[in-house]
């Protein structure tokens, strides 16, 4: 069991007999009578639905204990995406939904920790940014001078919007959670001797 003030990102939960991941959690003092509260984002592990609950900061939830494993990306089939074990080469299809919109980052051969509960996997731990290359982007529209972004779409097929002065060919940083531009990625510097 865990109370809700104690609630982090990533933390698994069960409500009402559904399973849920923590995706966001903020706490909010109470003033006088009023009591505090913990507003959560959770998504359903096997629906992939989004839940945005507010729970009271004593609340005790049930935490689920999972066990996590490293295992190597081979493709995507259909609404499926198919993982290896590298010790054992056994697979697991692991449903397109559970990755959300990570899944565009996946690159065969990629290790990645699988989070399992009651042996059925029910999430892929990805890095919080990845990187990517631009393939194209729109001209910038000089219209409006407040809006300094324009739209960019990756090798990988993912649209984003990114900053004027990103052009086609450059590597950017991507939230892997929500698919938005972080960054410029920064090229690595050679030291010449």
């Amino acid at each position: 069991m865990v109370i809700a003030s104690e609630l982090r990102e990533g933390t698994v939960i069960r409500v009402e007999g559904q399973i849920y991941k923590v995706l966001e959690v903020e706490s909010k003092a109470g003033a006088a009578k009023m009591g505090g509260v913990v507003k959560t984002k959770l998504i359903n592990v096997r629906s992939s639905r989004m839940w945005e609950p507010h729970f009271r900061p004593q609340e005790r939830l049930e935490e689920l204990q999972l066990d996590r494993r490293m295992m190597e990306f081979l493709y995507v089939d259909g609404d499926n995406c198919t993982f290896m074990y590298p010790d054992t080469f056994e697979q697991v299809e692991i449903p397109s939904a559970i990755l959300g919109v990570a899944k565009i980052f996946l690159q065969p051969g990629m290790e990645l920790p699988v989070e399992f509960f009651e042996g059925e996997a029910i999430s892929v731990v990805f890095p919080p940014v990845a990187e990517a290359r631009v393939a194209s982007t729109a001209a910038a529209s000089h219209g409006q001078q407040d809006n300094a972004w324009k739209e960019a779409v990756l090798e990988n097929g993912l649209a984003i919007r990114v900053p004027l002065f990103i052009a086609p060919g450059e590597n950017v940083r991507v939230d892997t959670r929500i698919g938005r531009y972080v960054e410029r990625a920064r090229a690595e510097r050679k030291r010449i001797a």
